[in-house]
């Protein structure tokens, strides 16, 4: 029988280790954030939804993003044993100068609409996390302004290229004289994509105050507070707008650019180019033989061409083709840590994130932004000692395998007959119909297999 006395203090005093309390509620919610979904979380009951779902949603019914997720849940790691991972490097050199982490901040539009800290937080926090910072063509804080909160650290512009081409290369010129390092070409922007939640919220710039933002902003008082009190918000490389985000979007991008176009923008900088929006292994091909630094494998977050191809799933065979000749890069769906380590494993040199970084920032501003990176930053070190491994170098393919979810069909033979233009038919087809006029026989051949399928080409 179990024999009971009365605690002794001696045997309760080692227990008895209270921490002294957190008054600073930021402080407090962000130290209690553990992943980047409960930043996500923290961001969704701080931020009006109009903003929030700005920064959540895709285009149409956001299939694009949500594959992109589903893929790196969808992987199985391969771990080694009894290796001394005692210490771990998560750096290395990217586009020829070193980065603490395999990861960066990657461009955002209207980003301090999120939180007026904006893209002051995110410079800033990359500076002091030794990873880079890009900045977009649809930011909210100028070139230079960004450019003095981050001063010794890498800073990157990201270009849109509109349908006013002397006033994108303006840019150009500026984010050069700034000292920025890296020139982000994207390229997957020929028109908007349907980005529905924004439509149905109305969102606009600036905010419109009407009966539901008004409710909406109720138990949110301290991001109107924030917006209300502090510069009005603008962009940094444009006048201001009143209107949509869509109709703003469709008024700026140039449908017309073509690999001649980029070959012309790359003459003007002085700096490194990577060309971000890449979703085919021929485009890679084609770009490697341009001679760009690096490509940014990206279907834009889901916020361009829904049903895109799923970025993580390129990734191995493009770095296979073309990883010797430039930098892969890759964005969309990086949620975690181990995100960041499988994408290394299969080829990728860096990454970069672009919601994760918006929900840390939209949690808690710059401190959010600083413990997304210290989230990812942790995870990233773990995943890599569980996995038996000291350095990004040693990261390779088998260390990851990709489970399979989604397997292209086989394509019939009358599919692809089907598919075929008219004229290529009407060819075919014009032998057998004068030999029935003239009334020779004809020799019927055997149906061919029907021809491999191959990912399309884009024009040049």
């Amino acid at each position: 029988m179990v024999q009971r006395r009365f605690p002794r203090y001696k045997d309760l005093a080692p227990l008895m280790n209270f921490r002294a309390p957190e008054f600073n509620a930021k402080k407090r919610r962000l130290a209690r954030a553990l992943t980047i979904q409960d930043l996500q979380k923290i961001a969704q009951r701080r931020t009006p939804k109009a903003a929030f779902d700005y920064t959540e949603g895709a285009a149409e019914a956001e299939i694009s993003l949500a594959r992109a997720r589903q893929a790196f849940q969808d992987i199985q790691f391969n771990p080694a044993i009894l290796r001394d991972v005692s210490t771990v490097s998560t750096g290395w050199d990217v586009l020829g100068a070193p980065v603490a982490q395999p990861f960066g901040i990657a461009p955002t539009g209207f980003t301090r609409m999120m939180q007026t800290e904006g893209e002051i937080a995110g410079a800033g926090a990359a500076g002091a996390a030794g990873i880079p910072f890009a900045l977009s063509t649809m930011g909210t804080t100028s070139i230079e302004d960004v450019k003095a909160e981050n001063p010794n650290g890498r800073n990157w512009f990201q270009l849109y290229m509109w349908k006013d081409r002397d006033r994108s290369m303006a840019l150009v010129e500026r984010a050069a004289a700034a000292g920025y390092d890296t020139l982000l070409v994207t390229v997957d922007v020929p028109v908007a994509g349907a980005r529905l939640r924004d439509k149905r919220n109305g969102f606009s710039i600036p905010p419109q105050l009407t009966v539901g933002t008004v409710l909406n902003a109720l138990p949110r008082p301290e991001w109107w507070i924030n917006f209300l009190t502090t510069e009005p918000l603008a962009f940094a490389s444009l006048d201001r707008w009143s209107g949509t985000v869509g109709e703003l979007l469709d008024s700026m991008f140039d449908p017309t650019v073509t690999f001649e176009d980029l070959a012309w923008i790359t003459a003007q900088w002085p700096g490194k180019v990577v060309v971000k929006g890449v979703q085919s292994l021929d485009d890679a091909r084609r770009l490697a033989e341009m001679g760009v630094d690096g490509i940014t494998l990206s279907n834009h977050g889901g916020r361009q061409l829904d049903r895109a191809p799923i970025p993580f799933h390129l990734l191995p065979d493009v770095a296979r083709e073309v990883g010797n000749d430039l930098e892969v890069h890759l964005d969309t769906g990086i949620m975690s840590g181990a995100d960041i380590v499988a994408s290394v494993a299969l080829g990728a040199r860096f990454t970069m994130i672009g919601r994760a970084y918006l929900y840390g920032l939209m949690a808690g501003g710059r401190e959010g932004v600083d413990r997304t990176i210290e989230i990812l930053s942790e995870q990233i070190a773990r995943t890599m000692r569980l996995l038996g491994v000291n350095s990004l170098e040693e990261l390779n393919p088998g260390h990851v395998l990709q489970l399979e979810r989604l397997v292209p069909r086989a394509v019939a033979p009358s599919m692809v007959a089907a598919a075929e233009p008219a004229a290529s038919r009407a060819r075919k087809t014009a032998p057998a119909a004068a030999a029935a006029v003239s009334g020779t026989p004809t020799t019927k051949r055997a149906p061919r297999a029907a021809p491999a399928a191959k990912a399309p080409t884009a024009p040049a």
